[in-house]
């Protein structure tokens, strides 16, 4: 899930263009979305939407486990210079302020929640909450990731959906931040930590403010 979250927050992070021109002395790693990070993150996408579940389906396909490795190096020449946005600075808090879940399959002296759950479990709000930015990216993402998916009559939907099928379909999936032992009474602390990831934000394709954050973590208490 980290690596599809790298390609498509890459994908649709604010455009390069939209910056203020700087010196290259003066560029920061994360640049927004460019032709070049476009490339990688467009053939990341297609290498999962063939291998993501049979991967996870089964661990001894190396066939589809290749892919994936492949996938995940292209995705992260993608948002190495694009940059990622609102569901990486969601992972934080939701990672640092995990009081008892215990994964299975992780070692259990500890409370944790794993990268990519704690990135995937925001990412169909976040999504949806960036779409009016740039629908037209949204909808190409939807598309790479499930070809086979039928145009939604809302395309706000479209990757939300996607993304919401591809996780039903695994196991231990995050099908909300209650299964981590949050609540609504949690909201506010964890928009106030993402609120701190302005590094993440500003490569947001919209403003985001504490409101909106509490938003798109209030709306993921349950995904489905």
């Amino acid at each position: 899930m980290d690596i599809l979250c790298h390609a498509l927050e890459s994908y649709t992070a604010r455009p390069y263009t939209s910056y203020e021109r700087k010196r290259p002395e003066e560029r920061v790693p994360y640049c927004g979305s460019n032709p070049v990070a476009d490339m990688w993150s467009e053939r990341a996408l297609q290498l999962l939407s063939r291998s993501f579940r049979a991967a996870v389906r089964d661990g001894d396909d190396n066939e589809a486990r290749a892919r994936m490795a492949l996938a995940a190096t292209f995705a992260g020449l993608g948002f190495g210079n694009a940059g990622v946005h609102i569901p990486h600075a969601n992972a934080y808090p939701i990672a640092g302020r995990v009081r008892d879940f215990r994964p299975e399959g992780y070692p259990g002296d500890e409370p944790m929640v794993p990268h990519g759950m704690a990135v995937a479990l925001t990412a169909p709000e976040a999504f949806r909450f960036t779409f009016e930015a740039q629908p037209e990216r949204h909808v190409r993402a939807a598309e790479l990731l499930d070809p086979s998916a039928a145009r939604p009559d809302d395309l706000a939907e479209f990757l939300p959906g996607v993304l919401a099928r591809l996780m039903r379909g695994r196991r231990d999936a995050p099908t909300a931040s209650a299964a981590f032992g949050y609540t609504e009474a949690d909201v506010p602390a964890l928009a106030e930590g993402t609120m701190r990831q302005q590094r993440l934000l500003a490569t947001a394709p919209r403003p985001v403010d504490e409101d909106d954050a509490a938003g798109i973590l209030r709306r993921s208490i349950a995904l489905w």
